[in-house]
């Protein structure tokens, strides 16, 4: 089936949805519509440690989106809006002064459309977000059913943050330990720097979890560690969630971020990894998270990018659907 989403306005005019998508506000008003990919915003950052503004990233993101509904992606030559049901259901109701009740907000959130059998795409939000929305993802398809490919400069493994348990450092380590994703599922991609410890690594080692340097990525080759990194991940499970942290991109492509880290990625580099992630996987669920406009370079190049992730993987499932191999989480 094809949907025919033809705009009625310019891209700087009328309220900036996500590609100037259909707006959706209640979740019966959603089932009605039967999405197959819907956006979400977590406009929350009450779990940085370092500079704060994440939770702007939603609306930067969305302010981003100025391609309006007819997009065409050159590479797969497909037009993604054409071909699946998308639409964006606003934000999370987060309560600025709790992240417990914040977490429990986009919990319920990202569940109601998991329900539904589509796919949410969560714009954050500072990364703890990533926490109740993988928990809801396996609310629905049972705990230790997922697995989880992390792009990160930074581990995000700590056992706390100055005793408390929910930050933007700590979330991979609370999937794991209530096992909502198993630790030899859970592959992370781009890690450097100088975080995290001895101590944290050897824990992570304890639970299985798999990792790729960019020191590996640099000695290696990109393409052959994503291969690895595929392989790992659908090691068991064939449902995959992907979580993208801006700051596994290099600061030239990505200043806008709370804990930018030198030599990362390019952008190249990671809208060509979603591309062959999505492409070959069961997606179930996605987030891009940490970026914070008030420190974003000239023409908003981190939101930009991280607008281009989300219309990365809209492609790559469109491509499957005309292809005849879509394995969303329909399936």
């Amino acid at each position: 089936m094809v949907y025919d989403r033809v705009p009625v306005e310019p891209p700087f005019a009328g309220i900036p949805t996500f590609l100037k998508l259909p707006y959706i506000t209640s979740p019966e008003a959603l089932k009605a519509e039967q999405p197959d990919v819907v956006i979400l915003g977590a406009p929350f950052d009450m779990g940085t440690t370092n500079r704060p503004g994440a939770r702007y990233g939603p609306r930067a993101i969305r302010a981003a989106s100025n391609l309006g509904r007819t997009i065409h992606h050159l590479a797969t030559g497909v037009q993604p809006l054409r071909h699946l049901r998308v639409f964006d259901y606003g934000d999370a109701a987060v309560v600025p002064s709790s992240i417990e009740r914040s977490h429990e907000a986009i919990r319920e959130k990202v569940r109601e459309v998991a329900q539904l059998g589509a796919i949410p795409f969560v714009l954050g939000g500072d990364h703890s977000i990533t926490l109740p929305s993988v928990t809801a993802i396996a609310d629905v398809l049972g705990q230790g059913n997922v697995g989880v490919i992390h792009f990160d400069a930074h581990a995000d493994t700590a056992p706390d943050e100055w005793g408390n348990l929910l930050g933007h450092g700590t979330p991979m380590r609370r999937l794991i330990e209530q096992g909502s994703v198993a630790g030899r599922n859970f592959v992370q991609v781009g890690l450097r720097g100088y975080w995290p410890p001895p101590d944290v690594v050897e824990w992570m080692h304890e639970q299985g979890m798999r990792w790729h340097l960019m020191a590996e990525i640099e000695d290696r080759g990109f393409d052959i560690v994503l291969e690895d990194a595929l392989t790992e991940a659908l090691d068991g499970p064939d449902a995959i969630y992907i979580s993208v942290d801006v700051d596994v991109l290099d600061p030239a492509f990505a200043p806008g971020t709370g804990t930018p880290e030198p030599g990362g990625l390019t952008s190249r580099e990671l809208l060509g990894a979603i591309r062959r992630i999505v492409g070959a996987v069961r997606l179930v669920g996605l987030d891009i998270v940490e970026v914070s406009p008030a420190y974003d370079g000239p023409g908003a190049i981190t939101a930009e990018v991280a607008h281009r992730v989300a219309l990365e993987a809209l492609s790559m499932l469109a491509l499957k659907r005309v292809s005849g191999e879509d394995r969303t989480i329909k399936s």
